[in-house]
C-alpha cells in the first residue's frame, strides 16, 4: 500500500512547517501582549462620563463630571457609565480581532 505524505514531502518539510508554526505562536503572543497594554477611551453623556479600559478588559480610569451626579436620579449616571464601559470594552474587543485576523487569516473567529 502506497503510503501518503498529504503535501508534506517528508521530514525536511515538517521541520520547515514547525518552524513556521512556532514563528507564527511568536507573533501572536507578541502581538496578544502589544494588546494587553493598550488602552481604550470612551465617553458618554456628551463626555460627562469618561472612561478608560485596557487591553485586558480592566476598568482603568473613569471620570464623572459632577454636573451629571444628581442624587435624585442615580439610575441615569448608572446608564451613563454602564453605556460609557461597554463602549470601551467593545472598542479594545475590535481592536483585538482586526490584529489577531490579520496574523492568521482563514482562523476566524478562534481568537
Amino acid at each position: 500500500m502506497a503510503r501518503q505524505n498529504f503535501g508534506f514531502g517528508g521530514g525536511a518539510n515538517m521541520q520547515q512547517l514547525m518552524r513556521q508554526a512556532q514563528k507564527m505562536q511568536q507573533q501572536m503572543t507578541e502581538m496578544q501582549e502589544k494588546l494587553d497594554a493598550e488602552t481604550y477611551e470612551a465617553a458618554s453623556g456628551g463626555g460627562m462620563v469618561q472612561v478608560k479600559v485596557t487591553g485586558k478588559r480592566e476598568l482603568a480610569e473613569i471620570h464623572i463630571d459632577p454636573q451629571v451626579i444628581d442624587p435624585d436620579d442615580a439610575e441615569m449616571l448608572e446608564d451613563l457609565v454602564k453605556a460609557a464601559v461597554n463602549e470601551a470594552l467593545r472598542k479594545g474587543e475590535e481592536a483585538r480581532e482586526s490584529a489577531m485576523g490579520k496574523m492568521a487569516p482563514g482562523m476566524g473567529g478562534l481568537f
